[in-house]
C-alpha cells in the first residue's frame, strides 16, 4: 500500500480542498500519514497571498524530498497557478498542477508512474465559469467541518494577487452545500465553518438572485448542526437587511472577521477598498447593536506604499 503525505499552507480553502484530495486516494486505496513520515508520494498544497507564503512554499517543496529521495513530490494550489515557470525550475518536484487539476489529484499522479516525466499541468483559471465540485470529503476533525461555498474573487484589490490565482467568483448550488452539511450532521459533526475566497460574493454568478444570507438561513434548518461560524467577510455585506436576517439565526457564531486592511481612506482608496473608515465604524456599530457579545477581528497591512503596490 502506497503512502501519501500531505503538506497543507493558506487558508480554509486550501484545507477543504486537501481534504478532498485525501479522500481521492482513500477511496483508491492509498494510506495517509502524517508529514514528518517517510511516504511515497508528497503533496504540497501551496499558498500565494503574500511573498511569505511563496518563500515557505518553496522552502517546503525541497524539504519533502529529504524525508525520501525516491518519493514523488507533487506542487499545486495558488502558488503554482500565478508562478508556474518559478515552481518548474525546482529540481526536487516532479509534478506542477494547478487549482483546477487538484480533482483528479490521483489519476494524474498514476499516469506520471506510469511514464516517469516530470509533468506540468496549470489550467487558466481566470476562464473558469462554473464552481467544480471535488466530490466527497474527508473530514480531519471530530465535531468541525470546513465548507467551501464559493470560489474566485473580483474585487481587484491593488495589493492582491487571489483573484490572478482563482479566477471569477464561482458560487457552489445551494443544494449541494446543503447535502455536504447534512451528511456531515449525520456522522455527528456539530459545527460548520462557511467559507471561500471571497464568500461575500456568493450567489452573484446566479442568474436568479440568490446572497449568502439565502444560504446560511438554509444551513440554520440544517437537524444536528449547532452551529455556523463565517469565515473572513467583506465589510461591505454587513447591510441594515443582512444583520436584521442573520441575527434571527440562532446557530451563527457572534464572531465576525472583517478584512479592514487600513485605518486610513487614503491608504483604503489605493488598496482599492471600496468603504472608508466611517462605513466601517458604522459597520461595527452594527453588529454590536445587534450582538452584545459580539467578538470583532480584522486584518491590518502594514507599510502599504505610496506608489502602486507591487509584488517583490
Amino acid at each position: 500500500m502506497k503512502k501519501v503525505a500531505f503538506i497543507t499552507l493558506g487558508c480554509k480553502v486550501n484545507q477543504y480542498e486537501t481534504n478532498s484530495m485525501i479522500q481521492q486516494f482513500l477511496q483508491k486505496g492509498y494510506e495517509i500519514v502524517e508529514t514528518t513520515k517517510k511516504a511515497d508520494i508528497y503533496i504540497v498544497n501551496t499558498c500565494t497571498v503574500t511573498n511569505i507564503a511563496d518563500r515557505k512554499s518553496r522552502q517546503m517543496l525541497r524539504k519533502v524530498k529529504e524525508l525520501n529521495s525516491e518519493a514523488i513530490v507533487v506542487a499545486c494550489g495558488c502558488y503554482v497557478q500565478v508562478a508556474k515557470e518559478t515552481v518548474e525550475k525546482i529540481e526536487e518536484i516532479d509534478l506542477v498542477l494547478g487549482n483546477n487539476e487538484k480533482k483528479n489529484m490521483v489519476e494524474i499522479i498514476e499516469t506520471y508512474e506510469q511514464e516517469h516525466q516530470k509533468h506540468s499541468e496549470v489550467q487558466d483559471v481566470m476562464h473558469q465559469e462554473e464552481y467544480v465540485e471535488l466530490g466527497e470529503i474527508t473530514y480531519t476533525e471530530k465535531t468541525r467541518a470546513v465548507i467551501k461555498v464559493q470560489d474566485g474573487c473580483d474585487r481587484f484589490c491593488s495589493y492582491c494577487i487571489i483573484p490572478y490565482a482563482r479566477g471569477k467568483v464561482r458560487s457552489r448550488k445551494p443544494e449541494n452545500v446543503i447535502a455536504e452539511i447534512e451528511k456531515i450532521a449525520q456522522k455527528g459533526m456539530k459545527e460548520v465553518v462557511i467559507t471561500g475566497i471571497h464568500i461575500a460574493s456568493y450567489g452573484k454568478d446566479f442568474k436568479e438572485e440568490y446572497k449568502l444570507i439565502d444560504l446560511l438561513e438554509k444551513i440554520n434548518q440544517v437537524n444536528g448542526i449547532q452551529r455556523i461560524r463565517l469565515g473572513s467577510i467583506e465589510p461591505l455585506l454587513i447591510t441594515e437587511e443582512f444583520v436584521k436576517r442573520l441575527s434571527k439565526l440562532e446557530k451563527i457564531c457572534h464572531h465576525f472577521h472583517l478584512s479592514l486592511q487600513s485605518g486610513c481612506n487614503e491608504t483604503l482608496k489605493r488598496m482599492n477598498r471600496r468603504y472608508t473608515i466611517e462605513e466601517f465604524k458604522t459597520i461595527v456599530t452594527r453588529l454590536r447593536k445587534a450582538y452584545k457579545d459580539v467578538i470583532l477581528t480584522t486584518d491590518i497591512i502594514v507599510g502599504f506604499p505610496r506608489g502602486e503596490a507591487r509584488r517583490v
